[in-house]
């Protein structure tokens, strides 16, 4: 099955726009391109889709302040810490702002979106310190709901790595992770590296600049926190959606994480994304396909989330 023709449309179009590359030059202009093609994929008609309520508010960060987006439903049955898209260097509250009002209304859960510390002024562990100090930050506020971590990219990657931390700290405790086309092999050795790492929007060279900003050294790159295919025991993990693309440059590396879990015993739901690449999950109001493999990811995203269905669909 080759490329979905409308997400190839969207590519084109991006690219003539001068939006793509993903990466050139400093981060700075990096972050602006990446904003610019956030907002420029969304189309001229685009309006934001309703939540009931939108609030920004601050958490006690590990270095700081830390600014959130809490998008709130009608009636929420769970909370959800969601990080975004970007690499570990681009992206902010807006880029990812329709995933999350789709989100919200999806799976009838509060959102919590964080503006997690970027790199390379912020290099690993920033953004995962910003991470967990979110994640508490829901749970306290949100004591009697259930409680998952989600995020696509980069974000999926960290909502892995948080997954582990909850599990190793003592919480707060999980009843589920989102993990959206995740980054977790960081020597990016994978085949679909090779298959996919031209012409469908995130590139090989695209991830070694994004590596290079967001670990450094060595040391950093060794690190089971960042290098999730390293991490030498997942078990013990709460349940997971992995969702991955067939055109995705980290396709393999995100099937290879969801591999290791079921089979350290942790209840996986994996959902391959054929016809579409990196990036779908922000192009849903432009491409159909990649609307109803949303829908398919949040709909069982929510079956973890609500405990009745999913222990009902465990025992069935």
């Amino acid at each position: 099955m080759g490329l979905d023709p409308q997400l190839r449309a969207v590519f084109d179009r991006l690219d003539d726009i001068g939006v793509l590359p993903l990466t050139g030059g400093s981060p700075a202009e990096t972050r602006q391109r990446y904003r610019d093609l956030a907002l420029a994929h969304r189309g001229p008609d685009y309006t934001p889709e309703q939540v009931v309520e939108v609030t920004e508010s601050t958490v006690d960060g590990h270095d700081g302040p830390l600014a959130v987006r809490i998008y709130r439903p009608e009636s929420p049955s769970a909370a959800v810490t969601y990080l975004h898209s970007g690499g570990w260097v681009v992206g902010d509250l807006d880029t990812d702002d329709p995933a999350c009002r789709r989100a919200a209304n999806a799976l009838e859960a509060v959102v919590v979106s964080v503006d997690y510390r970027l790199a390379p002024e912020h290099p690993f562990p920033a953004a995962l310190d910003d991470t967990m100090a979110a994640l508490r930050w829901t749970a306290e506020q949100h004591p009697d709901l259930p409680l998952g971590v989600a995020g696509d990219g980069a974000g999926g990657s960290l909502a892995a790595g948080a997954a582990l931390r909850a599990r190793d700290e003592g919480g707060p405790a999980l009843v589920g992770q989102l993990l959206v086309y995740p980054g977790t092999d960081m020597t990016s050795s994978h085949h679909s590296v090779i298959a996919n790492g031209e012409g469908y929007f995130l590139t090989a060279s695209d991830l070694r600049w994004f590596v290079d900003q967001y670990l450094p050294t060595s040391e950093l790159r060794a690190d089971p926190r960042a290098d999730l295919l390293r991490v030498p025991d997942v078990s013990g993990l709460s349940p997971a959606v992995v969702a991955t693309a067939e055109f995705d440059p980290l396709r393999d590396e995100g099937n290879a994480y969801a591999e290791r879990l079921r089979e350290a015993g942790v209840t996986v739901c994996t959902l391959p994304g054929m016809s579409l690449a990196h990036g779908y999950f922000l192009l849903a109001e432009l491409v159909d396909a990649a609307r109803e493999q949303r829908a398919d990811v949040l709909d069982s995203f929510a079956a973890l989330l609500d405990q009745d269905r999913f222990g009902a669909t465990s025992r069935g």
